[in-house]
């Protein structure tokens, strides 16, 4: 039986390189949901440019994942699923949370670390993965619970004091990086709905995977590095200013 019969997930089954560009998603449940969130995204942030061109930037972002061919081709190569995941929470997610007012998030930086960090491995577990790509309320679920436990993670760390935010940031970026790492060195394919479909695309099942994991140890991994880093200038930046002040 041919992979597309078995997994025929949220996007469409696996397409073949000259399919890619026809294949828009269209579905009007998501079209409207995107809808509303850009309405009322949109009018919250009205008063406040900055904050509406964070919003904007978001919702384009969740429009090329879901809606353009990529949403396509994440479910034939699961090395653009992986950029679909990192896409989600570490460019979408903080935009939006940059998007809101800064407000403490109940449990933390500390819980909600732990928490997403909990659901970015739970979904990178073959059965779970193989279930989401065979359900289409599971697909959801997984999407919704990444997007939403990254952005708790993302509001949480922008209330926190700098060494809190440093903290859950670099942990972020050290659970990642393991979990790339042991997608890169494994000597065998994990994920069966990706057993077919890489070798239109020029790759192994073995090397999408491979691929997937590198991806998310160095460029993903990274984002957080980055974030860390921001965070840790801007600190020194004020403490500087703070001791140059004239008594």
């Amino acid at each position: 039986m041919s992979e597309s019969a078995v997994w025929i997930p949220y996007c469409g089954a696996a397409p073949l390189p000259a399919e890619l560009a026809a294949r828009w998603n269209f579905d009007p449940i998501l079209l409207g949901a995107l809808t509303i969130a850009a309405f009322l995204g949109l009018r919250f942030s009205a008063a406040s440019p900055a904050l509406r061109w964070r919003f904007v930037l978001a919702m384009a972002l969740l429009f090329l994942l879901f809606v353009s061919p990529f949403c396509a081709l994440t479910s034939a190569l699961f090395s653009a699923r992986t950029v679909h995941h990192l896409s989600l929470t570490a460019l979408a997610a903080p935009l939006l949370a940059a998007a809101l007012p800064v407000r403490s998030v109940p449990g933390g930086w500390g819980l909600w670390a732990g928490v997403h960090a909990a659901t970015l491995w739970l979904w990178h577990a073959p059965p779970a993965y193989e279930a989401a790509l065979s359900s289409h309320a599971v697909y959801w679920l997984m999407q919704a619970s990444l997007l939403l436990t990254a952005l708790a993670l993302w509001r949480a760390v922008r209330a926190a004091p700098p060494t809190g935010a440093i903290f859950a940031l670099l942990a972020t970026m050290v659970q990642m990086g393991l979990l790339g790492a042991l997608l890169t060195f494994s000597a065998t394919p994990f994920y069966a709905p990706h057993a077919l479909a890489p070798l239109a695309w020029g790759l192994s099942p073995l090397e999408d995977q491979q691929l997937a994991g590198l991806i998310m140890w160095a460029p993903g991994a990274g984002l957080y590095l980055a974030a860390a880093l921001t965070i840790l200038a801007r600190w020194f930046s004020a403490e500087q200013a703070a001791t140059s002040r004239p008594a």
